[in-house]
């Protein structure tokens, strides 16, 4: 896991919790923006399929006869 996606995750992760609790001390609408960030930050941390590189499918192994 890169560590810009660590610290993101968990800048958003936080966010997210800190609107949720705003949410029940005061308005309810900070819960619009709770919500997407909690679960934006917990995708940004468990995510692991970007860290994969994937092969180049038009560079397959071609034999060039002279």
């Amino acid at each position: 896991m890169s560590l810009s996606r660590l610290i993101m995750g968990l800048i958003f992760l936080l966010a997210g919790i800190f609107f949720i609790i705003l949410t029940i001390l005061s308005v309810w609408w900070f819960l619009f923006y709770g919500l997407p960030l909690l679960i934006l930050g917990i995708w940004l941390l468990l995510n692991k399929s970007e860290d994969k590189i994937e092969g180049r499918k038009d560079l397959k192994e071609k034999r060039y006869t002279k």
